[in-house]
């Protein structure tokens, strides 16, 4: 079992089918578990599961040094992904930065947390309203030219904002949550990226676990638990969101699989050039995910799952209101 390889954009950035989002490891779902974590990143980095994700505000900052710590003497055999974009008090998120200063500021920051002397893929984790992506984009393209940085990207980035920047620098990737529960993207994102050459790295594959099989009431969580506040966990949502489901399961059981195997292989088939980035602390989860790329769908299944989890079939919103206030469409 080990993964084959896609490529992102045409600047020549290839990673693994499926990545490893680590944001997990360190906040939003439950406890930390520091040994369990870099095992599960060293278990990734021997299936072949080599494109890492992380972020300055996870944490903050205790993500990206969870993993300087679990990449030394294996830095050389990961792409490893991270962001910028957000201003950082006391150890909160109060807002967004893109100012090319402090894009600086948070890239030699993160280089020295990540233990590394560059990062392969560089992220505006959110659009800054008040910097022009232009500016973004230039200092990002300097970060390149200096040999910090290898390859740009944007998050829940907007068309007008994608082309914008990509005039300046190169856009070889999208992140974006795009899932058989989130598909926003699929009527002018996706199209757009095909037409400029960007490929789409998929956050949230797994509908932050609710795809997965094993879901509960958002009440059931933890205080600690981002999905307690998740829209989509709440109520009359959460029975409607079941319901919506229930064909994943049995899509699930008839190829004797897991649920959220099933979500993933259908996002891998959706296009060479969208990478998932599914989500965990745990060995366990990590195998079944990197499973999933080789459960081949027919068409009557694919058809049944876009028909069930069709746009306007899953009930509330993806963020609350602050946070979709800063996805930029």
């Amino acid at each position: 079992m080990s993964l084959q390889k896609r490529k992102l954009g045409r600047q020549g950035l290839e990673v693994s089918t499926v990545g490893l989002g680590c944001m997990g490891m360190s906040q939003s779902y439950g406890p930390a578990d520091e040994a369990e974590s870099i095992a599960t990143v060293h278990r990734a980095i021997e299936l072949g599961c080599f494109f890492l994700d992380t972020a300055e505000v996870y944490g903050p900052f205790a993500n990206e040094e969870l993993l300087g710590r679990a990449l030394q003497g294996k830095r050389d055999q990961v792409v490893l992904a991270s962001k910028f974009g957000f201003k950082i008090e006391n150890g909160k998120n109060v807002g967004t930065d893109s100012r090319p200063e402090h894009i600086r500021e948070v890239v030699d920051a993160s280089l020295k947390r990540l233990r590394t002397d560059h990062l392969d893929l560089l992220y505006q984790h959110r659009v800054d309203r008040q910097v022009p992506i232009e500016d973004v984009a230039g200092t990002v393209g300097d970060l390149v030219q200096q040999g910090k940085v290898r390859f740009f990207g944007l998050s829940e980035a907007g068309i007008d904002t994608l082309r914008r920047a990509h005039a300046v620098h190169p856009v070889s990737a999208l992140q974006s949550e795009y899932s058989l529960w989130e598909r926003n993207l699929e009527q002018e994102i996706i199209p757009a990226l095909r037409e400029l050459g960007i490929g789409l790295v998929s956050f949230s594959p797994l509908g932050r676990g609710f795809l997965a099989g094993e879901v509960k009431r958002a009440e059931d969580y933890p205080a600690t638990d981002f999905r307690r506040h998740d829209p989509r966990y709440q109520g009359e949502n959460y029975d409607a969101n079941m319901q919506a489901a229930q064909v994943v399961r049995d899509i699930a059981a008839d190829l004797h699989a897991k649920p959220g195997q099933i979500a993933l292989a259908w996002i891998l088939h959706q296009g060479q050039d969208i990478v998932p980035i599914p989500g965990t602390k745990r060995r366990t989860y990590l195998e079944e995910n990197i499973a999933a790329a080789s459960i081949a769908l027919d068409d009557a299944q694919i058809k049944a799952l876009d028909q069930a989890l069709a746009p306007g079939k899953i009930a509330g919103l993806r963020y609350g209101d602050k946070m979709m206030a800063l996805v930029d469409r």
